[in-house]
């Protein structure tokens, strides 16, 4: 296995944990976890100088921030009901805990660096901008929970994206590694993936263009990748369907992309 794929520890409470400054993480500026959380179990944290996007993927949970609390939020049982959920923004230097309402409780703790104390958000389902992107087998729909128009967070970006079989997301190859304004971005990016069926899996490579990082996985059901630098197109098989769950954080909080030169003809077809 390469270094990008990470796999999931099925029945642990803590399913999914890429951390920032651990070691064992090639990106500094993302940190992720995925909580598994039966009715009435608690997780909680000291944030230090990292933020948060809590999502509530699935099942409901109460989050507080030891000041605030929002209780009983969520809004569905599979992410393939496709419609958004809620979540909630936390900034640096506070704590927070996060409380399992149903059995059903998955629960996505996004992180990023971050020193500007904010105020903590809710962020409803309702406030998610939803569109589609791309077209003939590169059409994928997108639920932006704390996109760059907006000014809740001081580095993160987090989006889901349902792409259906036969197409591919986040295609053409695009990639934002270089600190290049207005042309392009620095943000890192993790991606953690679902199928349905949930015996799927899609395909993913992250390349750059002097090859120094090429990697092409085959992603399974609850998988994360993670991107620190590099083209990260996502190829879905006939039959399934893929969701996934994008952060990005780099030292500045703007999504500008550049895609690959050599893939790029696509978007002029006709």
């Amino acid at each position: 296995m390469g270094k990008l794929l990470r796999k999931p520890k099925l029945r642990e409470q803590v399913v999914q944990d890429v951390r920032l400054g651990d070691g064992n993480s090639p990106l500094d500026y993302v940190g992720f976890k995925m909580l598994d959380l039966a009715k009435g179990e608690a997780y909680e944290e000291s944030l230090g100088k990292l933020e948060v996007c809590i999502v509530a993927l699935t099942g409901r949970i109460t989050v507080t921030d030891l000041e605030q609390t929002f209780l009983n939020i969520g809004r569905r049982a599979s992410v393939f009901e496709r419609i958004p959920t809620d979540s909630v923004y936390i900034s640096n230097d506070r704590s927070f805990r996060v409380i399992a309402e149903s059995d059903d409780a998955c629960v996505a703790l996004c992180y990023a660096p971050s020193d500007k104390q904010l105020k903590t958000m809710l962020i409803p389902a309702e406030a998610n901008g939803m569109e589609q992107r791309g077209k003939y087998n590169n059409q994928r729909t997108v639920h932006n929970i704390l996109p760059d128009s907006v000014d809740t967070a001081n580095s993160l970006l987090v989006v889901e994206v349902y792409t259906e079989g036969g197409n591919w997301s986040s295609y053409p190859p695009h990639k934002h590694d270089q600190d290049n304004l207005p042309a392009e971005s620095f943000l890192e990016e993790s991606y953690y993936h679902e199928m349905n069926p949930a015996q799927g899996f899609v395909f993913q490579r992250v390349y750059t263009d002097d090859r120094s990082i090429d990697e092409t996985m085959t992603v399974e059901n609850r998988d994360v990748v993670l991107v620190p630098a590099g083209y990260h197109p996502v190829g879905v098989p006939d039959g399934y369907t893929s969701y996934y769950l994008n952060v990005m954080a780099g030292p500045t909080r703007t999504w500008n992309f550049h895609n690959d030169p050599a893939h790029a003809w696509i978007l002029d077809r006709k």
